[in-house]
């Protein structure tokens, strides 16, 4: 495969966990020279200097995506330190899912879903927005999912906030044709990541899988017992049920590891035999 990371400077946010931390190690190791990116200082530092272990270009930069003022100094420093900021993957985010009945407890978790999901990815665009039209080229990458796709019971919050990042992405680059290329990566579910913490009701979870509940709760018992039928876990089968996060990375790796004049606009990665009706 032709490199074209090798020597980008790539700003990751939420790069301390999950598909963040995964791609960061992903792209250092193809040459990348990373910034990551998270609320969490030592979470960022622990990536970074394992990058940094294995011979890679890596920095740490404590930010929250939802302050403006704190993204503008990340993307700085990731300029400061590499001369350039080539790519931003807006990766940081929360699901708090719940049903609005649950709003008592739901609330101040879904105001910062807004603040995270939404307003995270359009303050990492503006701050690195005028530094990639200066330099002539850019790449923003953006992470949804399918629950943006249609509106689902439980997730009205997380879904309109998915659903936002793709009405945004693709205004931005129509605005920005021929100087910022932006890709839209949809995620399905995905069961080994952080994100299952931020559910605020686990039963809110379950409509994206509609007439496939119960398959799909027995599955989860499996897998939460570590008693996952072979064609379920292994990824050569086509009844592959349970992504690996893994193949997230892969794809975000693939989207930016593509000549200036080639843009991939919209991903999305599932397993082939996943319950998800989205």
């Amino acid at each position: 495969m032709t490199d074209h990371i090798s020597g980008k400077s790539i700003l990751i946010t939420g790069a301390g966990s999950g598909f963040g931390k995964l791609t960061a190690e992903r792209a250092a190791a193809m040459g990348g020279k990373i910034t990551c990116v998270d609320v969490n200082a030592d979470a960022a530092e622990k990536t970074a200097s394992g990058i940094r272990e294995q011979g890679g270009a890596a920095i740490s930069v404590l930010a929250d995506v939802s302050q403006i003022e704190q993204m503008r100094a990340a993307v700085k420093q990731a300029v400061e330190a590499y001369g350039a900021i080539d790519i931003l993957i807006n990766n940081a985010g929360i699901m708090p899912l719940a049903y609005l009945s649950d709003h008592e407890l739901a609330l101040d978790a879904w105001n910062r879903c807004i603040d995270i999901n939404f307003k995270g990815v359009i303050n990492g665009t503006v701050a690195a927005y005028d530094w990639m039209m200066a330099q002539g080229q850019g790449h923003i990458v953006n992470l949804s999912s399918i629950y943006g796709n249609h509106p689902v019971a439980g997730a009205s919050v997380y879904g309109a906030t998915k659903a936002a990042v793709d009405h945004f992405s693709h205004a931005v680059r129509q605005e920005a044709r021929g100087k910022i290329k932006v890709t839209v990566i949809k995620p399905t579910g995905v069961l080994a990541t952080g994100l299952m913490a931020g559910v605020v009701n686990k039963a809110a979870g379950m409509s994206i899988v509609g007439h496939n509940t119960a398959e799909f709760g027995d599955v989860l018992k499996r897998y939460m017992g570590g008693t996952m039928l072979p064609e379920e876990s292994d990824p050569e089968n086509v009844g592959y049920a349970t992504l690996d996060a893994g193949y997230i990375a892969d794809a975000i790796i693939h989207s930016i590891n593509q000549p200036w004049g080639v843009m991939i606009s919209d991903v999305t990665v599932r397993a082939s035999g996943d319950y998800f009706i989205l």
